[in-house]
């Protein structure tokens, strides 16, 4: 816990307890490189907590989370060393102490890159670099692997970045439902900052920042051009590997599957397609399917695709007319006042959005489902021509088909925390039942399989009176929906900060 963090108290609530217990074991078992949770303690302590930053804060219980990893250094913890900010005047706690930077970069590397320390243990600024490029590679397939299942991360600042390449501090993430490459998981990410499309971009600055941080123990030039020549080469080619994966594309490597996968990924966008059941059921597409076959698929598939409503709760204004009407002439008449109060990019964004809001009012369900098949039917075809190629390499359709489904079933999860999910558990907690907690964690820790009916679990009410709460909470949440449901409604309002 920093004694930085919420109010300066350093203390952690249930609410994000539970959040980053469920999801740090979630990505451990959807092999992803992860610090784990141990433990999660909760107390009657009470402090007062703002969550929307509204104006309107609560009480919440105070919770521990022990937290698992080989370090927890991070880039960050190199710039303690950084000189005078000729812009801010700010500087590291320990500018000018080089010899402290020097046995840190010592021990980390000793410490957890041991078969480098051992290759280059005669030349510093050669084992400096060899760490320096397998970090930037650990940090490119990490990122890789994010953007394979959605996960936004939502602060990636240079303190959240493991010096191991680990996923680090589980605070405003979350999987993407509907697929938009533009999502935003964190409510007070104004800008779009650590967007889903922009993690790797953003990771890779934080690499040019512990480059920064290393000089002179590692020079500039060095760095740079490591960073340059691996980490967008390493993102692509992991990012690619793990897409034919959960593709099925398990014979060749053709240099169309990049285009491939971008048109699946576009076809979701129009279609509001839910990320992760969309690619659960694509191991299910049969390369022989009859017309009928055909149809039965696509009416799974555009089930999974946003409603009419779904689509105007997404694209809804979110300025005041007579604002946004102010920022535009504002953009005009006084370019730098409007500068630091909006930006360029965020009122196109809004006029956008004022546009398909528009739309969808004359867009009726019917009109939405043609246009959702005539979408998907274009992709499938492109896909059926793809898996052909596949299925002309190999002597057995049949074999090949199997192990199609096999490496798809294993690489695309069924089961992921989603913020619903997630809430679920946490109001069920909150009136002192945990047994949705210890339901969801079983569940997630079988991602790629379907999932036991479970058990109701007993737990003991830890307040008077919360027992009736609790159950008819319990109750509540299991008959909402099945756990691999795309978002109800209700959840288009849930916002995490």
């Amino acid at each position: 816990m920093s004694s930085y963090c919420s109010q300066a108290d350093g203390r952690k609530v249930l609410r994000s307890s539970i959040r980053e217990f469920l999801c740090s074991e979630a990505m451990f078992h959807l092999g992803i490189p992860t610090t784990r949770a141990g433990t999660c303690v909760t107390s009657d302590s009470k402090v007062v907590r703002d969550i929307f930053y509204d104006g309107n804060p609560k009480s919440e219980r105070c919770t521990v989370v022990l937290r698992i990893a080989s370090t927890f250094i991070r880039f960050g913890s190199f710039e303690i060393f950084k000189p005078t900010d000729e812009y801010t005047g700010r500087k590291g706690p320990s500018v000018n102490r080089n010899d402290i930077r020097i046995q840190m970069l010592d021990y980390v590397i000793s410490t957890f890159y041991p078969e480098i320390q051992e290759a280059y243990s005669d030349n510093s600024i050669q084992r400096n670099a060899a760490f320096f490029k397998e970090i930037t590679k650990r940090t490119a397939r990490l990122v890789a692997e994010w953007q394979c299942v959605g996960f936004c991360h939502g602060v990636l600042n240079t303190d959240n970045m493991s010096i191991v390449g680990l996923t680090i501090d589980y605070g405003p993430f979350g999987f993407m439902d509907r697929y938009d490459p533009e999502h935003i998981c964190n409510g007070s990410d104004n800008t779009g900052r650590y967007a889903y499309n922009k993690q790797p971009e953003i990771c890779k600055w934080n690499l040019g920042k512990l480059a920064e941080a290393l000089v002179p123990e590692l020079p500039l030039e060095i760095s740079e051009l490591i960073l340059e020549e691996e980490y967008d080469a390493e993102f692509e080619k992991h990012y690619l590997q793990k897409m034919r994966k959960k593709l099925g594309l398990i014979q060749l490597e053709l240099e169309e599957d990049s285009k491939l996968v971008s048109e699946l990924l576009e076809t979701m966008h129009l279609t509001g397609g839910d990320f992760t059941n969309i690619f659960y059921l694509l191991s299910s597409f049969s390369v022989d399917s009859d017309p009928s076959e055909l149809e039965d698929f696509l009416e799974k598939l555009t089930s999974q695709c946003a409603s009419v409503e779904e689509l105007k709760v997404a694209f809804k204004p979110q300025m005041d007319p007579r604002q946004l009407s102010m920022m535009l002439m504002l953009a005009q008449s006084n370019p730098q006042l409007f500068a630091l109060i909006g930006t360029k990019a965020n009122i196109n964004k809004e006029l956008e959005r004022i546009e398909q809001f528009s739309k969808l009012q004359q867009l009726t369900a019917a009109d939405l489902l043609s246009r959702n098949n005539r979408h998907w039917k274009e992709w499938l075809e492109k896909y059926r021509v793809r898996l052909q190629k596949e299925i002309e390499s190999v002597s057995g359709a049949d074999a090949w088909n199997t192990d199609r489904v096999k490496v798809m079933n294993s690489n695309n999860p069924k089961y992921i925390l989603r913020n619903y999910i997630a809430q679920n558990a946490i109001e069920a907690a909150e009136n002192g039942d945990f047994s949705e907690v210890r339901n969801v964690l079983k569940l997630l820790e079988n991602p790629f399989q379907e999932a036991e009916v479970f058990r109701e679990v007993k737990e003991d009410a830890e307040e008077e009176g919360a027992t009736a709460t609790a159950a008819a909470c319990a109750q509540e949440t299991r008959s909402r929906l099945p756990y691999c449901s795309k978002p109800p409604l209700w959840a288009s309002e849930l916002c995490v900060t």
